[in-house]
């Protein structure tokens, strides 16, 4: 008991070390224990060979995560790569993602017929950090592989490599060079509008007849910082959000707040009770407290306009569909002569 306790506590200085290259582990970052995995993740019967064929067929590649329970960084990989939505539906386009226990004792077959467990498999690899990401072509040769937790910027420059096949033209920190990836503020941005804190929801709803909006945001989010610098700057979306109640909510933190119907409780469990996969989420709820409309991820300022005004005219009650409330809405505007640029 004493070697694999030491064996733990060994692997877990690794992936500390390891992680102080992106910058050290955040304040009130604890040891979250398992971690669910997005439900997307490949359910493998853990035939490489044949997984690597599944993959090719569907024109996509293997990347096999090594990851430990316990393991803030893996954590962190979950919930700040995959929890912005661009990040998540560009791995599931182009990669099949299969999960290993560093410690596990699944057995694994290789594309050569050996089998061994995941554990075996992981020290045969001489992987020594928490997460380590491992991208295998079509022959299941690695292409690329990330020891270590990689911040979103960094990492979607590697699934772009990787995906786009690139790795016959040039190595990997050649093409890194090249693209200049932005990384995130890394904070969460305050608006002035926004409703103090501690927040008491359903107190608000008592008192308000205006709409509530929730923006669930994380610290690690370029896009939370693109709203707040672009569409949150812009007069227009300003004078609309002085028609709502706006709170915003850290959906990774355990701070607890009052939810509009009353309870009290963290606000990353809320989040998960909400089933808030990406930041930035808006959520609005009417003067009961009920949720009406959301809208997950970040939109540019035509969208996020055309959400607002959903809401606050009350077309989410007569038009379900929003896309057709949008699409009329551009058709009326471009009738009258005004250009309509969906991406600004």
């Amino acid at each position: 008991m004493r070697v694999s306790i030491s064996l733990l506590l060994l692997m877990f200085v690794f992936t500390s070390l390891h992680a102080a290259e992106e910058g050290a582990l955040e304040a009130g970052m604890i040891n979250p224990g398992y971690h669910e995995q997005p439900a997307w993740f490949k359910e493998s019967f853990l035939d490489l060979g044949e997984d690597i064929a599944e993959a090719s067929a569907a024109n996509k590649r293997v990347l096999l995560y090594f990851y430990q329970d316990g393991c803030p960084y893996c954590a962190k990989l979950l919930e700040d790569n995959f929890g912005n939505k661009a990040i998540a539906d560009k791995t599931r386009e182009n990669f099949d993602v299969i999960a290993l226990n560093i410690w596990g004792d699944r057995e694994i077959t290789l594309p050569s017929g050996k089998v061994m467990t995941e554990k075996q498999f992981a020290e045969s690899l001489k992987v020594q950090y928490t997460p380590t990401l491992l991208f295998l072509d079509e022959k299941g040769k690695g292409v690329a592989r990330l020891n270590g937790y990689y911040a979103p910027h960094r990492f979607s420059v590697v699934l772009d490599y990787v995906a786009g096949r690139h790795e016959k033209q040039m190595k990997l920190a050649d093409y890194y060079a090249r693209q200049k990836p932005v990384a995130s503020k890394g904070k969460l941005h305050s608006e002035p509008f926004f409703l103090p804190h501690p927040l008491k929801l359903a107190d608000n709803r008592e008192r308000s007849w205006r709409p509530l909006l929730v923006i669930f945001e994380q610290k690690s989010c370029q896009p939370c910082d693109e709203m707040h610098e672009d569409a949150l700057s812009r007069e227009a979306l300003v004078l609309a959000l002085s028609n709502l109640d706006v709170a915003q909510v850290d959906m990774r933190s355990r701070d607890r707040l009052q939810l509009p119907d009353g309870r009290e409780m963290p606000a990353r469990e809320w989040a998960a009770e909400l089933g808030i996969q990406y930041a930035p989420s808006l959520v609005f709820f009417d003067a009961d407290g009920k949720e009406i409309f959301r809208s997950e991820a970040y939109l540019k300022s035509f969208h996020l306009h055309a959400v607002l005004d959903y809401v606050l005219t009350g077309a989410w009650r007569h038009q379900p569909n929003f896309q057709r409330f949008v699409q009329h809405r551009a058709d009326t505007l471009r009738a009258k002569g005004f250009a309509v640029d969906l991406m600004k």
